[in-house]
């Protein structure tokens, strides 16, 4: 069962500059919503942006500790 601060250091470490929010949305370790806005986003589509975060996560949705994350991403830049 993962938690909602071992997926944030997930995102973290692959977008070190990020602001990450993550919440364990049904409490049984497995599904999460997660709002990124990184500056590394800016001038990529909101499609790339979320393959960024999904890489992150890769392993543990590979492993299936992971079964569903829905994002929120955004560039610093944008309102």
């Amino acid at each position: 069962m993962l938690t909602a601060e071992h997926v944030r250091d997930r995102i973290v470490a692959a977008l070190p500059e990020a602001d990450v929010e993550v919440v364990d949305t049904t409490g049984t370790g497995d599904h999460f919503s997660a709002q990124v806005i990184a500056a590394a986003f800016v001038g990529v589509s909101r499609l790339d942006q979320h393959r960024m975060v999904y890489d992150a996560v890769a392993a543990e949705l590979a492993n299936g500790s992971l079964h569903a994350l829905e994002l929120r991403t955004r560039a610093r830049d944008e309102q």
